[in-house]
Protein backbone atom coordinates (compact mmCIF):
# COMPACT_ATOMS: atom_id res chain seq x y z
CA UNK A 1 0.00 0.00 0.00
CA UNK A 2 1.10 3.71 -0.66
CA UNK A 3 -0.13 6.81 0.71
CA UNK A 4 -2.85 8.83 -1.64
CA UNK A 5 -5.42 11.35 -1.46
CA UNK A 6 -8.86 10.20 -0.90
CA UNK A 7 -10.18 9.08 -4.31
CA UNK A 8 -6.60 9.60 -6.31
CA UNK A 9 -5.54 6.61 -8.76
CA UNK A 10 -2.59 5.11 -9.73
CA UNK A 11 -1.03 4.14 -12.78
CA UNK A 12 0.57 1.94 -14.43
CA UNK A 13 4.81 1.20 -16.50
CA UNK A 14 7.97 2.65 -16.91
CA UNK A 15 8.15 6.11 -18.02
CA UNK A 16 8.63 7.42 -21.97
CA UNK A 17 12.13 8.36 -22.91
CA UNK A 18 11.18 11.34 -24.47
CA UNK A 19 13.54 14.13 -25.01
CA UNK A 20 13.45 17.79 -23.81
CA UNK A 21 14.29 21.14 -25.16
CA UNK A 22 15.40 21.08 -29.41
CA UNK A 23 15.29 23.62 -31.86
CA UNK A 24 12.32 21.87 -33.40
CA UNK A 25 9.95 21.84 -30.47
CA UNK A 26 7.24 24.24 -29.58
CA UNK A 27 8.06 27.93 -29.12
CA UNK A 28 8.60 29.39 -25.64
CA UNK A 29 5.26 29.09 -22.98
CA UNK A 30 3.55 32.65 -21.95
CA UNK A 31 5.39 34.08 -18.96
CA UNK A 32 3.14 32.56 -15.70
CA UNK A 33 1.76 35.04 -13.67
CA UNK A 34 2.95 35.42 -10.14
CA UNK A 35 0.40 33.60 -8.68
CA UNK A 36 1.32 30.42 -10.77
CA UNK A 37 5.21 30.86 -10.45
CA UNK A 38 4.53 30.50 -6.70
CA UNK A 39 2.86 27.77 -7.15
CA UNK A 40 4.89 25.88 -9.31
CA UNK A 41 7.78 26.70 -6.54
CA UNK A 42 5.90 24.70 -3.81
CA UNK A 43 5.29 21.87 -5.93
CA UNK A 44 9.41 21.69 -6.49
CA UNK A 45 9.97 22.85 -2.97
CA UNK A 46 7.92 19.77 -2.24
CA UNK A 47 9.50 17.87 -4.36
CA UNK A 48 12.65 18.22 -3.37
CA UNK A 49 12.17 17.64 0.15
CA UNK A 50 10.34 14.50 -0.49
CA UNK A 51 12.96 13.25 -3.20
CA UNK A 52 15.72 13.74 -0.67
CA UNK A 53 14.28 11.59 2.48
CA UNK A 54 13.59 8.77 -0.48
CA UNK A 55 17.13 8.79 -1.55
CA UNK A 56 18.12 8.49 2.38
CA UNK A 57 15.83 5.81 3.71
CA UNK A 58 14.04 4.64 0.62
CA UNK A 59 10.38 5.32 -0.92
CA UNK A 60 8.54 2.69 1.33
CA UNK A 61 10.00 4.18 4.56
CA UNK A 62 9.18 7.82 4.51
CA UNK A 63 5.28 8.55 5.79
CA UNK A 64 3.66 10.80 3.67
CA UNK A 65 3.24 12.86 7.03
CA UNK A 66 6.90 13.45 7.51
CA UNK A 67 7.12 14.82 4.28
CA UNK A 68 4.62 17.06 4.94
CA UNK A 69 6.76 18.28 8.17
CA UNK A 70 9.66 18.53 6.31
CA UNK A 71 8.16 20.51 4.25
CA UNK A 72 6.23 22.83 6.37
CA UNK A 73 2.82 21.94 4.68
CA UNK A 74 -0.28 20.33 6.07
CA UNK A 75 -0.68 16.53 4.97
CA UNK A 76 -4.09 17.92 3.12
CA UNK A 77 -2.51 20.74 1.23
CA UNK A 78 0.39 18.37 0.34
CA UNK A 79 -2.34 15.83 -1.36
CA UNK A 80 -3.97 18.73 -3.29
CA UNK A 81 -0.44 19.47 -4.60
CA UNK A 82 0.50 15.90 -5.24
CA UNK A 83 -2.91 13.54 -5.53
CA UNK A 84 -0.62 10.21 -4.35
CA UNK A 85 2.38 9.89 -2.78
CA UNK A 86 4.18 8.21 -6.19
CA UNK A 87 3.65 12.19 -7.97
CA UNK A 88 6.14 13.64 -5.34
CA UNK A 89 8.90 11.67 -7.45
CA UNK A 90 6.84 11.61 -10.34
CA UNK A 91 6.65 15.05 -10.42
CA UNK A 92 9.98 15.73 -12.05
CA UNK A 93 9.47 14.06 -15.42
CA UNK A 94 5.28 15.24 -15.42
CA UNK A 95 6.30 18.27 -17.37
CA UNK A 96 7.39 15.62 -20.20
CA UNK A 97 4.05 14.24 -20.69
CA UNK A 98 3.17 15.86 -23.90
CA UNK A 99 6.78 16.75 -24.52
CA UNK A 100 6.52 14.63 -27.78
CA UNK A 101 3.12 15.83 -28.88
CA UNK A 102 4.57 19.39 -28.64
CA UNK A 103 7.40 18.58 -30.68
CA UNK A 104 5.20 16.84 -33.57
CA UNK A 105 2.37 20.24 -33.20
CA UNK A 106 4.98 22.54 -33.43
CA UNK A 107 7.49 21.22 -36.27
CA UNK A 108 8.26 23.54 -39.21
CA UNK A 109 6.77 22.93 -42.29
CA UNK A 110 7.97 20.30 -44.69
CA UNK A 111 9.57 18.55 -41.58
CA UNK A 112 7.99 15.29 -40.71
CA UNK A 113 6.63 14.32 -37.19
CA UNK A 114 8.98 11.50 -37.67
CA UNK A 115 11.98 13.51 -38.76
CA UNK A 116 11.05 15.66 -36.17
CA UNK A 117 11.11 13.50 -33.14
CA UNK A 118 14.05 11.97 -34.13
CA UNK A 119 16.12 15.46 -34.60
CA UNK A 120 15.06 16.26 -31.13
CA UNK A 121 15.83 12.91 -29.34
CA UNK A 122 19.23 13.77 -30.83
CA UNK A 123 19.43 17.21 -29.40
CA UNK A 124 18.67 15.54 -26.50
CA UNK A 125 21.14 12.63 -26.67
CA UNK A 126 23.80 16.04 -27.30
CA UNK A 127 22.31 17.66 -24.35
CA UNK A 128 22.83 14.32 -22.47
CA UNK A 129 19.40 14.75 -21.29
CA UNK A 130 18.31 12.76 -18.34
CA UNK A 131 15.29 11.72 -19.95
CA UNK A 132 16.98 10.17 -22.70
CA UNK A 133 18.88 8.11 -20.10
CA UNK A 134 22.56 9.65 -21.30
CA UNK A 135 23.43 11.11 -18.07
CA UNK A 136 26.11 10.18 -15.56
CA UNK A 137 25.82 12.81 -13.22
CA UNK A 138 25.58 11.29 -9.51
CA UNK A 139 22.10 13.22 -8.75
CA UNK A 140 20.38 11.83 -11.86
CA UNK A 141 21.43 8.18 -11.25
CA UNK A 142 19.90 8.36 -7.92
CA UNK A 143 16.92 9.28 -8.85
CA UNK A 144 16.88 6.73 -12.03
CA UNK A 145 17.37 4.26 -9.08
CA UNK A 146 14.81 4.97 -6.94
CA UNK A 147 12.35 5.34 -9.59
CA UNK A 148 13.50 1.92 -11.37
CA UNK A 149 14.05 -0.10 -8.58
CA UNK A 150 10.51 0.92 -6.90
CA UNK A 151 8.08 -0.76 -8.15
CA UNK A 152 5.04 1.42 -7.16
CA UNK A 153 6.88 4.36 -8.83
CA UNK A 154 7.31 1.89 -11.85
CA UNK A 155 3.46 0.82 -11.84
CA UNK A 156 2.54 4.76 -11.25
CA UNK A 157 5.45 5.74 -14.44
CA UNK A 158 2.73 3.60 -16.46
CA UNK A 159 0.05 6.34 -16.50
CA UNK A 160 2.49 8.92 -17.69
CA UNK A 161 3.79 6.95 -20.23
CA UNK A 162 -0.15 6.00 -21.35
CA UNK A 163 -0.60 9.83 -21.34
CA UNK A 164 2.42 10.94 -23.62
CA UNK A 165 1.32 8.29 -25.90
CA UNK A 166 -2.38 9.66 -26.11
CA UNK A 167 -1.11 13.14 -26.42
CA UNK A 168 0.86 11.95 -29.50
CA UNK A 169 -1.88 10.29 -31.35
CA UNK A 170 -3.85 13.30 -31.14
CA UNK A 171 -1.16 15.03 -32.65
CA UNK A 172 -0.45 12.37 -35.05
CA UNK A 173 -4.07 12.79 -36.31
CA UNK A 174 -6.28 10.13 -34.02
CA UNK A 175 -7.98 7.41 -35.19
CA UNK A 176 -6.66 3.84 -34.77
CA UNK A 177 -3.69 4.67 -37.20
CA UNK A 178 -2.16 7.71 -34.90
CA UNK A 179 -2.50 5.32 -31.37
CA UNK A 180 -0.92 2.71 -33.41
CA UNK A 181 2.06 4.98 -34.44
CA UNK A 182 2.03 6.84 -31.57
CA UNK A 183 2.58 3.67 -29.45
CA UNK A 184 5.10 2.08 -31.43
CA UNK A 185 7.16 6.08 -31.14
CA UNK A 186 6.83 6.06 -27.44
CA UNK A 187 7.91 2.50 -27.20
CA UNK A 188 11.16 3.09 -29.11
CA UNK A 189 11.69 6.59 -26.89
CA UNK A 190 11.32 4.38 -23.71
CA UNK A 191 13.60 1.11 -25.04
CA UNK A 192 16.83 3.92 -26.24
CA UNK A 193 16.61 5.76 -23.13
CA UNK A 194 16.30 2.64 -20.69
CA UNK A 195 19.49 1.04 -23.04
CA UNK A 196 21.17 3.87 -22.24
CA UNK A 197 20.64 3.83 -18.63
CA UNK A 198 21.18 0.47 -17.99
CA UNK A 199 24.86 1.07 -19.57
CA UNK A 200 25.41 3.73 -17.36
CA UNK A 201 24.27 2.13 -14.43
CA UNK A 202 26.79 -0.48 -14.71
CA UNK A 203 29.59 2.10 -14.75
CA UNK A 204 30.07 3.37 -18.09
CA UNK A 205 30.21 6.88 -18.67
CA UNK A 206 27.78 9.11 -20.93
CA UNK A 207 30.94 9.98 -23.01
CA UNK A 208 31.56 6.05 -23.38
CA UNK A 209 27.81 5.06 -24.14
CA UNK A 210 27.21 8.42 -26.37
CA UNK A 211 28.26 7.04 -30.01
CA UNK A 212 26.02 3.79 -29.71
CA UNK A 213 23.21 5.71 -28.48
CA UNK A 214 23.45 8.20 -31.32
CA UNK A 215 23.93 4.59 -33.27
CA UNK A 216 20.86 3.22 -31.60
CA UNK A 217 18.41 5.91 -31.96
CA UNK A 218 19.64 6.42 -35.92
CA UNK A 219 18.23 2.71 -36.14
CA UNK A 220 15.33 2.82 -34.09
CA UNK A 221 13.91 6.43 -36.35
CA UNK A 222 14.80 4.19 -39.59
CA UNK A 223 12.75 1.15 -38.37
CA UNK A 224 9.81 3.26 -37.38
CA UNK A 225 10.12 5.31 -41.37
CA UNK A 226 10.12 1.33 -42.81
CA UNK A 227 8.53 -0.62 -40.61
CA UNK A 228 9.90 -4.01 -39.32
CA UNK A 229 10.43 -5.46 -42.56
CA UNK A 230 9.19 -8.66 -41.18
Amino acid sequence: MTDSAPGSSSGAGPSSGAAVGSDLGPGPAPEPGLRARKKQQRYEAISEVAIALFLERGFDAVPVAEIAAAADVSKPTLFRYFPAKEDLVLHRVADHEDEAARVVAGRPDGVSALEALRRHFRAGLDRRDPVTGLNDHEQVLAYHRLLYGTPSLVARAYAYQQRSEDALAVALGGGIEGRLDAGQIVAVLRVLAMENWRRIAAGESAGQVYPDAVAAAEVAFERLRTGLGK
